[in-house]
């Protein structure tokens, strides 16, 4: 018996057992789906997480408190950085063009004593917001000249939430952060996260000045510097320079990080990610698997007269097992096309409500073709192997 005449019988045995053939799909439909879903929205995470972060720009740093105490020693224990410290830097490293420290102190964010969404009020200077690449929709920035005002600028999150409270005039009005009243001076334009780099969300952030911060909550330190390289600089001589300066200050141990090292962290991360997602996607495929297993068994066993007719009109094992097996796989590249639809589709979705931009993984794709391939021929054998082992005698007998 030919292939093709092997694929045709295993195309009209399917279709002359619709109910067991869409049972079978079912199971395969949800692994496939599950895992293009899976590992496409996790590619597509990892490369808008990628994205948003270069638009930060390479040539940026950031530099935080070391808490592993490289240097040894108790001296340092309790020790933060200091804003007249960080002031400094760009006159001290010939490499650093600018610097925006600030203090993300937390705390409820409130308006005629309703809590609004959000809940982190961060302490800045004026370079702050040119170096996070956040535009001023309306009013204007927090400035150096607003040293321990009261004066904020808030994300679009919460300026929109003002808006459908019925508010026409957002710059002006007064709303309470922590413990404080503040008049708004700004809005900020709506933004995506910025990765590792921006650590924060500012469409649910309200910003004020960072003496002003550090005055209302006396625990309040710095807790990360943004550094900008020059044009002309090595973002790793900068570096080198900015560690040499702390060292020559009494602040704590800093740790200096490029803006490159955090993108290769990231990408390590992404990938371990999606490899998780992949993972816990093939649960719920082999799950499918067996459930093609299953279904073919019964077919073997609803079929044993027809596998018997066969034998007696001359058909070897090697053609019953063959026809079972194409079955099988039939069934598994049917269920993965459509499973990989369903994935694709999820995963626009996903994208879509969460505005990302929408890609096709065709790794995924051509993962899904593969493993949908591999789980009919695994899954599939065993039964095609039964169904070749009949005794033509005995499945002839059978009713």
């Amino acid at each position: 018996m030919t292939t093709s005449a092997q694929t045709r019988e295993a195309v009209r045995g399917l279709y002359a057992a619709k109910q067991r053939t869409i049972l079978a799909l079912i199971g395969i439909v949800i692994g496939i789906g599950s895992v293009i879903a899976m590992v496409s929205i996790g590619t597509i995470v990892s490369e808008e997480a990628l994205k948003q972060f270069k638009e930060m720009g390479t040539d940026m740093l950031r530099i935080r408190k070391d808490f592993s105490s490289e240097r040894g020693g108790d001296d340092n224990i309790g020790a933060s950085i200091q804003l007249k410290d960080v002031i400094g830097i760009p006159a001290s490293c010939p490499s650093v063009l600018a610097v925006a420290p600030y203090a993300n102190q937390g705390g409820e964010i409130m308006h005629t004593g309703k809590r609004l969404r959000g809940n982190s009020i961060i302490g800045v200077t004026q370079s702050f917001f040119n170096l996070n690449k956040l535009n001023i929709e309306m009013g204007r920035a927090i400035s150096d000249l607003d040293e321990y005002s009261h004066y904020c600028v808030i994300g679009s999150s919460i300026y929109q939430e003002l808006k459908a409270s019925g508010i026409t005039k957002i710059v002006g009005e007064k709303i309470k952060l922590g413990g404080s009243i503040f008049t708004i001076v700004g809005v900020i334009e709506e933004v995506t996260r910025g990765g590792m780099m921006r650590e924060f969300d500012p469409n649910e952030s309200a910003f004020i000045h960072i003496t002003t911060a550090m005055r209302l909550k006396g625990d309040a330190e710095i807790s990360t510097v943004m550094a900008k390289a020059k044009t002309n600089a090595s973002p790793q001589i900068a570096q080198r320079e900015i560690r040499e300066y702390f060292k020559k200050t009494k602040t704590p141990n800093v740790r200096v990080t490029t803006a490159e090292e955090l993108i290769k962290g990231m990408q390590k991360q992404m990938r371990l990610f999606t490899l998780l997602l992949g993972t816990i996607g093939s649960i719920s495929l082999i799950v499918g698997g067996v459930g093609i297993m299953n279904i073919m068994l019964v077919s073997v066993s609803e079929r044993r007269k027809e596998i018997g007719i066969s034998r007696a009109l001359g058909a070897r094992r090697r053609d019953i097992q063959n026809q079972f097996l194409i079955e099988s796989i039939i069934l598994s590249l049917i269920g993965g096309l459509i499973g990989i639809a369903i994935g694709i589709a999820l995963s626009f979705i996903v994208s879509y409500f969460n505005k990302w931009a929408f890609m096709v993984s065709y790794m995924a794709i051509l993962l899904g073709v593969l493993v949908s391939s591999a789980v009919g021929i695994f899954f599939g054998f065993y039964p095609a192997r039964q169904a070749s082992r009949l005794d033509p005698i005995i499945a002839l007998r059978s009713e």
